[in-house]
């Protein structure tokens, strides 16, 4: 069975892989959605983790969770990268019209 801080690492892990599935359809805002609920779920692994440990044979199953979770955070960042730069073209315009 596994502990209480292995249920939150699969939970973000799954939002990860939601929010990798949402950017691959370009739905920017579900993408942000997500990330809110990975930002509550981490705080509360923070929490929690303060009040337990992994047991030795999690912390194997941990450290593949989040090679997962970071396989799909740089495929992110990559599918975001266009829409990064065309936010930024739309900046350094509204700056200029600005000033």
């Amino acid at each position: 069975m596994n502990s209480e801080l292995l249920n939150y690492y699969e939970a973000i892990e799954q939002a990860s892989a939601d929010m990798l599935s949402a950017a691959r359809t370009g739905n920017w805002d579900e993408v942000v959605k997500l990330e809110g609920a990975c930002v509550l779920l981490i705080s509360q692994l923070k929490a929690a983790a303060h009040q337990q440990q992994l047991a030795p044979n999690e912390s194997a199953l941990k450290t593949r969770i989040m090679q997962r979770i970071l396989v799909n955070d740089a495929e992110i960042r990559h599918l975001a990268e266009p829409w990064l730069e065309d936010l930024d073209h739309v900046f350094k315009g509204k700056s200029r019209m600005v000033h």
